[in-house]
């Protein structure tokens, strides 16, 4: 029988995924799986479970992040003793179309789920990275840097996610809580498909980064020695440059 909880947590220290059910997420988890107890964040209840059982100390996290009340009342629930030390903001969504095609409501759905919605559940959740003095890992993209044509919404969150890792990481100074973010190139997931698909390009897999070396990364970030905080990651595939 399946159970929502894969082992007891025991002294580990605990770090919340979202996205964590596919792609860089669920690479993630799989990267820090041997010493700590993973919050499995997503909206695929069963698909969360399964993951968790899989691993040696996880346990789902089921939210729709744009819900803020449902959201809240999720991590109300959260049994985290010893506090957070990691959050890492693995969630997005790819919104395609140039300014003409764009509407109001694809701009207001692209910043929901992209900034909004990352800051919130930070929110929530900076008691808890306060006590364990934890690291907020930021999923950003290399269109955090340069906004290109027919990608302006999605550059725009990313531009506005790597300003708000910025803020947060001076405001969290004097509380110990350390900010990474971490820009990955083109990486094979599901979201890679969906650009090509949109550019009309083909799907180059041995041309891109795959999740687990991004996963790497957020490890390093999460890992680095105490008195370092790793501000930002540049990750780019070597065959792209």
């Amino acid at each position: 029988m399946m159970t929502e909880h894969s082992a007891p947590r025991s002294d580990r220290p605990a770090v919340l995924i979202t996205g964590a059910n596919r792609g860089i997420g669920r690479a993630t988890a799989e990267a820090l799986a041997a010493d700590h107890h993973l919050i499995l964040g997503g909206r695929d209840r069963a698909a969360l479970v399964e993951l968790a059982a899989q691993l040696p100390s996880a346990e789902p996290f089921v939210a729709e992040l744009t819900d803020h009340a449902a959201t809240a009342a999720a991590v109300a629930a959260l049994d985290l003793p010893g506090g957070l030390a990691g959050l890492v903001h693995s969630a997005g969504i790819l919104v395609n179309g140039s300014v003409e095609e764009l509407s109001a409501a694809d701009w207001e759905r692209n910043f929901a789920i992209n900034v909004t919605a990352v800051s919130e559940l930070t929110r929530l959740l900076l008691p808890a990275l306060r006590e364990a003095r934890g690291t907020v890992v930021a999923v950003n993209s290399g269109s955090g840097y340069h906004a290109k044509g027919e990608r302006g919404a999605y550059s725009a969150s990313k531009f506005a996610l790597r300003a708000w890792t910025d803020a947060l990481r001076q405001e969290e100074v004097a509380h110990g809580v350390r900010v990474s973010s971490v820009h990955p190139g083109r990486v094979d997931t599901d979201m890679q498909h969906e650009l090509r698909a949109a550019e009309n390009g083909d799907y180059e897999t041995e041309k891109y980064l795959r999740p687990a070396t991004v996963a790497a990364a957020i490890g390093f970030a999460l890992r680095a020695p105490t008195e370092a905080v790793v501000a930002t990651i540049d990750l780019r595939p070597r065959a792209i440059g």
